[in-house]
């Protein structure tokens, strides 16, 4: 490893321009989502410094009036003068697309910032920005505007020739961020939580300075993705206890991969490159899925016993295999190839034989010397074939069902007479009672009313084929008309909007959370495309005599209603608190909830799909403990109405 790191290394690709024009084309939107953006491009240089074993501490600081900090003690950005280009080397890198170091492998083996237009974005799409250097002795500093350097690089200090490291400030463009440029504490917060497990050793230290007392957070993971895996799968009984652990090196691509199985259905994967969270997968996803496929399938076949469980011509398929499977698949790879700058999928070819042939080698081995892991494994797999099976059978008597029986839409639906699925949508609502009126209020040719009615189930605690026989779930599934789980197709979606109308009381959050789960689990993409809303009923109707009422959606808008009248009219007006939709008569319901031009609704989201994932594990799955620790711990948030 060289640790020269000079002007000479950094090599240019030029232009600036375009990225204030079009700045989604760069950082994917222009939304919350790529204003974090800018803090990941930011941090991904001191990570890529950390990886090239020259940093091993980052902090990130959010500071008043919507400013971020960033610090690392790596090596600091060079400031000498570029050979080609004639200008300071901070100045380049900061100013100009496609310029870095990490085009020169001599500088960087591995880098996640690979196209180079990292921070110079970052600083484009800024309002202001400031760079601060430690190295050789010296402090240096340059001010930009928008991407425009407003001082040259100036010597501002002097420091030990043992300090070193970069400092980045900014603040962030309001012109191109409209929608917000307020940073979500939580969202930074999770990101760079996988990049502490992903780099063990190193050390991100968090704070939130926008309050009044500095609230901060150090993350440092000397288990690296091994406590990654054990972290996402807390206080489920899991096989094996310490999770199966892969570290190989081949034609310089680094295979680090953790592993275990949960008692749980679902599968949870997830894959990094260069510490990039390529939440599309690529080779590498599949380099892994082959070998799974293949080594547990060889052992099935040396199993006698085992392999009469199954019908003579099935195998087990990796939908099989991933039953309950989580792992983290994080690689190092010198030139990666991502389709698109977002880099949300790796397309190099070599490394789905590199991950093949190095996963294949280390879990024959660790399977021949674990043979009790090995067969608690292949009889979950084996388990989950006899469910795909019985499902497939499920599916076949639900087609042929469908086909006698017309459209094979559930009899309670009230369907819209509307068929562009993007005009259209469908109210599920809590009751007959409720749905009757829904029914009567609605607007018959974008509006479908599906009434649900007894227990919903917990699909967190159940078998595949269990949720598409429900009878509570089947009408959903079918009404929606896109399938479930693994034979989803959003393509099919009858509605885009996908509304759940409950009571505002305990039991409305109930089934609210219990079909929340269920899209989730079966249906993720319904809620990542923002198909799914939570409608919001008021809560409160407060009335003078026969004049139009105000409807009124919290305690504080009741107040705030009973205080724009008079002493003595007040004691004349009524005030009806709803306590569940089927109160209200379709009038009031359309006025109130349903009205297009005046309702209320909240789209539901997934910010971070780990963290909603261990929410509804701990909160909905089998084990008691965890869930009474959550609670124990969020209690201080609840809001109780009684």
């Amino acid at each position: 490893m060289t640790s020269s790191y000079s002007a000479g290394n950094i090599q240019v690709l030029k232009g600036l321009e375009a990225v204030r024009k079009r700045p989604g084309m760069y950082i994917g939107s222009t939304g919350p989502k790529g204003l974090h953006h800018l803090v990941y491009e930011t941090v991904d240089n001191s990570i890529d410094e950390a990886m090239a074993g020259f940093c091993d501490s980052v902090l990130i600081a959010l500071e008043k009036d919507d400013v971020v900090r960033v610090e690392d003690n790596g090596r600091g950005i060079p400031v000498d003068i570029h050979p080609t280009e004639k200008i300071s080397a901070l100045e380049l890198v900061l100013t100009r697309l496609h310029a870095g170091g990490k085009f020169d492998k001599g500088s960087y083996k591995v880098s996640g910032g690979l196209h180079g237009v990292g921070v110079s974005c970052v600083n484009a799409l800024s309002d202001w920005m400031e760079a601060t250097v430690s190295r050789d002795g010296h402090i240096y500093r340059q001010k930009y505007e928008r991407g425009v350097p407003k001082t040259k690089v100036e010597v501002i200090g002097d420091c030990g020739e043992d300090k070193h490291g970069t400092t980045i400030r900014w603040k962030a463009d309001k012109t191109i961020f409209t929608e917000t440029t307020t940073y979500d504490f939580d969202v930074l917060r999770d990101r760079l939580r996988e990049l502490a497990f992903l780099n063990k050793g190193i050390t991100i230290i968090f704070r939130d300075e926008r309050l009044e007392k500095t609230k901060e957070e150090i993350l440092k993971f000397e288990g690296g993705i091994n406590q990654f895996v054990q972290d996402l799968d807390e206080g489920k009984q899991v096989v094996p206890a310490t999770p199966i652990y892969i570290n190989e090196e081949k034609d310089e691509v680094i295979t680090e991969i953790s592993l275990h199985y949960n008692s749980g259905y679902s599968e949870n994967v997830h894959t990094f490159v260069n510490d990039i969270n390529t939440r599309d997968g690529g080779t590498h996803y599949e380099g892994f899925k082959s070998a799974v496929r293949f080594v547990l399938n060889k052992f099935l076949e040396a199993n006698e016993k085992l392999k009469k469980q199954l019908d003579k011509d099935e195998k087990l398929t990796y939908e099989d295999l991933s039953s309950g499977l989580t792992a983290v698949i994080s690689m190092k790879v010198p030139e990666p190839e991502f389709e698109g700058q977002t880099k949300e999928k790796l397309g190099n070819t070599e490394v789905r034989t590199i991950v093949d042939q190095v996963v294949k080698e280390k879990l024959t081995l660790y399977f021949e010397q674990n043979p009790a892991t090995l067969e608690a494994i292949l009889k979950k797999a084996i388990d989950e074939a006899k469910a795909r099976i019985a499902a497939r059978k499920a599916k076949d008597n639900m087609r042929k069902k469908t086909m006698s029986d017309g459209f094979g839409l559930p009899e309670k639906l009230a369907d819209c007479s509307g068929k562009d699925p993007e005009l259209c949508e469908v109210y599920i609502v809590e009751g007959d009672s409720a749905g009757g009126s829904a029914k009567k209020g609605r607007d018959p040719k974008t509006q479908a009313i599906l009434p649900l009615w007894g227990k919903m189930l917990n699909v967190e605690k159940v078998r595949p084929e269990k949720v598409m026989n429900n009878d509570k779930l089947e009408p959903v599934i079918a009404t929606l008309g896109a399938g479930f789980g693994k034979d989803f197709n959003i393509e099919k979606l009858r509605y885009h909007k996908i509304i759940i109308m409950a009571d505002a009381d305990v039991d409305g959050s109930h089934i609210r959370t219990l079909l929340l789960t269920f899209f989730f689990r079966y249906m993720p993409q319904l809620i990542e495309h923002g198909y799914v809303y939570l409608a919001m009923p008021p809560l409160f109707k407060v009335q003078q005599g026969k004049k139009d009422p105000i409807y009124c959606y919290s305690d504080a808008e009741r107040d705030e209603a009973l205080n724009s009248f008079d002493e003595e009219t007040r004691k004349k007006v009524d005030v009806q608190r709803y306590k569940g939709l089927g109160e209200m008569d379709g009038k009031q319901l359309w006025e109130t909830t349903m009205d297009p031009e005046h309702r209320k609704m909240r789209v539901v989201t997934i910010p971070d799909a780990i963290a909603a994932d261990k929410i509804f594990s701990v909160c909905m799955g089998e084990e008691v403990e965890p869930r009474r620790r959550f609670i124990e711990d969020n209690s201080s948030y609840a809001n109780l109405d009684i």
